[in-house]
């Protein structure tokens, strides 16, 4: 028997092996049905509240003037709080990483970048003399105050607003820029202001005064509080929820991520005042940080707010600071 011979029968025995099978298979037996499949919702961010309980802090404390800080002061004696930084080696500052044009991370290099990083580096530059000695802790707005009291960082740069309630525990720098709270939605959406969005979620940051806005809105909208403002534009896009009401600084860093997918409406109904956060104790170090706010007003505010802001936000020019 030839080889040629041997294979041919190899594959006559194949060939038959599988005529069985196939007839196997298809023989009167019935398909078996697949589970039925119900309709699916797509998960949440971890830590989404729907209509979390605010409780009294989400009552407005106006029993001070929240604009005013201490007076400049550039020195850095021996005892001072600035002195221990320097000691260390580096400043510590708490910042965002998902907010563009504020503190974002460069995707192709990982760099934090953006308008509170600028002022960020320039206290670090006035300390050190290198814009680079820093090092970025990033944290989410509900941990803003908790960073500071712990003593994790020495100061928090991160789209801030300053209030009554929030100087009870902590300190403040001047103003360095003033935001306002608008409402972003779908570019489809027929929505014109927060006051057509009664009944409807509108999602914020959790421990934010966006966050109490919403809920005091009337008719009143469906607060929905997220770690990061990040997670409130995936919630967007993803139809979770049919708005997002927070300053127009953070607003505009979600419509540039998402061109032309969604738009900015409304007038602004609030004014945010942004402050450098500094532990409560430290009062040196908020006559220093101001000192360098100083400066920053005098160029280097211009040239960020122009890099990052302008474009999506229009001309502006920085705040007059306040005084106690």
């Amino acid at each position: 028997m030839t080889a040629r011979t041997r294979t041919r029968e190899r594959l006559g025995l194949l060939v038959s092996s599988l005529a069985v099978l196939l007839a196997a298979c298809s023989g009167a037996t019935q398909p078996i049905d697949p589970a039925p499949v119900d309709s699916s919702h797509r998960p949440m961010p971890a830590g989404t509240e729907i209509d979390p309980e605010l409780g009294a802090a989400g009552e407005s404390d106006e029993s001070c003037d929240p604009t005013a800080s201490l007076r400049p002061d550039s020195s850095t004696p021996a005892d001072s709080t600035m002195a221990e930084i320097k000691d260390r080696g580096h400043l510590i500052a708490g910042v965002d990483q998902n907010t563009f044009l504020f503190g974002f991370a460069d995707p192709e290099t990982g760099e934090l970048n953006g308008f509170d990083i600028d002022i960020t580096k320039k206290i670090a530059e006035a300390l050190f003399g290198d814009p680079e000695a820093v090092r970025f802790k990033a944290i989410t707005s509900a941990e803003r105050i908790d960073v500071l009291q712990n003593g994790e960082v020495d100061i928090v740069v991160r789209t801030f607003s300053i209030t009554c309630e929030r100087l009870a525990d902590i300190n403040f720098s001047t103003v360095y820029y003033v935001a306002g709270q608008r409402v972003l939605v779908d570019a489809a959406s027929m929505v014109r202001d927060l006051s057509d969005l009664g009944g409807q979620r509108v999602c914020a940051a959790k421990d934010s005064t966006s966050l109490r806005n919403i809920a005091a809105s009337k008719p009143r909208p469906v607060p929905v509080a997220v770690e990061d403002w990040s997670d409130c534009l995936v919630l967007l896009q993803q139809g979770q929820v049919e708005a997002v009401s927070t300053d127009d600084t953070i607003l505009a860093g979600m419509r540039a991520q998402d061109r032309p997918g969604t738009k900015i409406v409304g007038e602004p109904f609030t004014e945010e005042y942004y402050g450098i956060g500094i532990p409560k104790e430290n009062e040196d170090m908020v006559r220093f940080v101001n000192s360098v706010l100083e400066d920053v007003r005098g160029g280097a505010w211009q040239g960020s707010y122009d890099r990052w802001l302008r474009e999506d936000l229009g001309p502006a020019s920085p705040p007059e600071p306040e005084y106690r």
